[in-house]
């Protein structure tokens, strides 16, 4: 619309010049025409709204939509969301933030404090104050010569591809100005990313996008010529992702464009497919064998994988994987069923995968169970968004939290559920340039700087509230839920949490006996049992 709405403009110039000579009586009407000419050039060179810079004039009514009648725009959010509200009360949250003005509410608790499923943490009636400093966590292992700090809040994993460069561009630089770091998805380490100048974790996914032969194999020298880059911090292998796990992925020929074709590494003309396999690797033995060998040619910057939690069994196939290769993963990205940004399969979406709370609970719980916690970092990522969110992941198992919905949002995203058809009015999530250009990337990057500065912040405060003066204090009995109406339970009653070494001997908890007699290190199929067997694992 930007284009269209300068043509239109010179047409009413063309026709005002005309009429002055031919038919006066018209110029009256320029008491109409030129306030609304005046509000579309004003909209047309302003930077910090994506929806007036690109829908001059037509932008302000869905401002006044919402101003009007918010429940009419949040109804339209829940209900083409496809399940997945986002609520108002945390949108506004993320916008105030990333703007930096006020992130208060009026009148009390916004929530039904008394519905069945609401959580909290308790105060302490001795605040303590909780630095921000301490909001930093080394990631790297024993086997790792090039350890990161991370911040406990960044970007997660999206792709330029599935958004425009003037996004990525955004998020890098709110990365580099904030210190924290962006993941750059699978889709591939572009120029944007580089451009920004934001620290890296760099995705590698089935498609081994970027470091791929011709054939779509995985090719360990242009690998290696892009992981010693210093502005790539760590890696990632990822085995599924939350919003579709199990599912490939296609990109049709007629979004190949040439500069894409050159960062992904895929030929124009051609559809091109992410697997919903690796090549690289079978087994968990294999695995870990490809995480020393991405390892050792980045030159031992921090490796680790990302999966949404499947089966039990092959997660605990995973571990014991490390134990017998004695390969420790730097980290381990858990992704939830309930996470995703961009377009997916309604079933997958909304049936396949488990959700982030019990998939981390797992993951912790199986790293603490065989011995190796200590040496693996955890990374939380699905619909984290608040500082509240924050807490409540580092209480139940995570070390850091990524998130993709919140600060996208922070880029200007509406949720206007254009993301899967190239055409999101804000030029987040598109690649046609009349869109992308209305993405002013000084400004956004500001606010995605904002928010993380803002959303940690808030996190902090929460854990001085508690009497903590550090996230490693946070424990599950921390984290508390209403059960019923008539009860309310603290993580610790609700799931069950192991000890040190409890996966390392028989017997094993009732809870993980299926899943440790029926893994293998050598398989991620389940083995075979017997009749006795069987019965004596359930």
């Amino acid at each position: 619309m930007r284009k269209q709405f300068i043509i239109v403009a010179c047409a009413v110039f063309a026709f005002y010049f005309w009429a002055a000579f031919f038919m006066p009586m018209a110029l009256y009407s320029l008491v109409v025409v030129v306030p609304i000419l005046a509000i579309g050039f004003k909209d047309y060179f302003q930077k910090k709204q994506s929806i007036l810079r690109n829908f001059p004039v037509l932008g302000h009514f869905r401002y006044l939509m919402e101003a009007i009648r918010p429940e009419i725009h949040q109804y339209f959010i829940e209900t083409n969301s496809e399940g997945k509200p986002f609520s108002r009360e945390n949108r506004s949250l993320i916008y105030q933030r990333a703007k930096k003005v006020t992130d208060t509410l009026p009148f009390g608790t916004q929530k039904n404090v008394y519905e069945i499923g609401y959580e909290w943490v308790n105060h302490s009636i001795a605040p303590q104050f909780c630095d921000l400093n301490e909001m930093n966590v080394v990631v790297g292992g024993p086997q790792c010569t090039k350890p990161y700090i991370a911040s406990r809040f960044n970007i997660s994993a999206m792709s330029y591809g599935a958004l425009s460069k003037n996004a990525i561009l955004a998020l890098s630089e709110g990365a580099k100005m904030g210190k924290f770091y962006h993941n750059t998805g699978e889709g591939g380490l572009s120029p944007y990313h580089i451009k920004g100048g934001g620290d890296l974790v760099w995705q590698i996914g089935t498609g081994y996008f970027g470091c791929r032969d011709t054939e779509g194999n995985f090719s360990a020298e242009k690998f290696q010529e892009k992981a010693v880059r210093d502005q790539v911090k760590m890696i990632e292998i990822k085995l599924s992702q939350g919003a579709k796990p199990g599912h490939g992925g296609l990109l049709p020929a007629s979004k190949v464009t040439k500069e894409i074709s050159e960062i992904r590494g895929v030929e124009m003309g051609q559809d091109v497919h992410s697997p919903s396999y690796h090549k690289a690797f079978k087994t968990p033995t294999e695995l870990l064998g490809f995480v020393k060998k991405l390892r050792d040619l980045s030159g031992g910057k921090p490796v680790g994988f990302k999966l949404c939690v499947g089966k039990r069994h092959e997660f605990a196939a995973i571990c014991k994987a490390i134990i017998k290769t004695g390969i420790y993963p730097d980290f381990v990205t858990v992704d939830g069923g309930e996470g995703g940004t961009g377009a997916a399969p309604l079933e997958f979406s909304n049936h396949v995968g488990t959700p982030l709370r019990d998939g981390l609970i797992l993951v912790h719980n199986s790293l603490i169970g065989f011995g190796l916690r200590d040496k693996i970092r955890v990374i939380a990522s699905g619909k984290i968004t608040t500082g509240f969110e924050i807490v409540s992941k580092l209480c139940i198992g995570a070390d850091i939290c990524n998130s993709a919905r919140g600060m996208m949002m922070a880029l200007g995203c509406i949720q206007a559920l254009q993301c899967n058809t190239n055409k999101c009015p804000t030029g987040v999530a598109t690649q046609d340039p009349n869109l992308v250009q209305g993405l002013d990337v000084m400004t956004k990057s500001v606010r995605v700087f904002n928010f993380h500065k803002e959303t940690l912040k808030s996190a902090t405060d929460m854990i001085g509230a508690m009497g903590l003066k550090n996230p490693l204090e946070l424990k599950p009995f921390f984290l508390i839920r209403r059960y019923s109406e008539t009860e309310v339970r603290n993580y610790t009653q609700m799931y069950e949490y192991l000890k040190e070494g409890d996966l390392l001997h028989e017997p094993y908890p009732d809870s993980y006996k299926f899943a440790m007699t029926r893994s293998s290190p050598d398989t991620f199929s389940a083995l075979e049992l017997n009749s006795d067997e069987y019965a004596k694992a359930a």
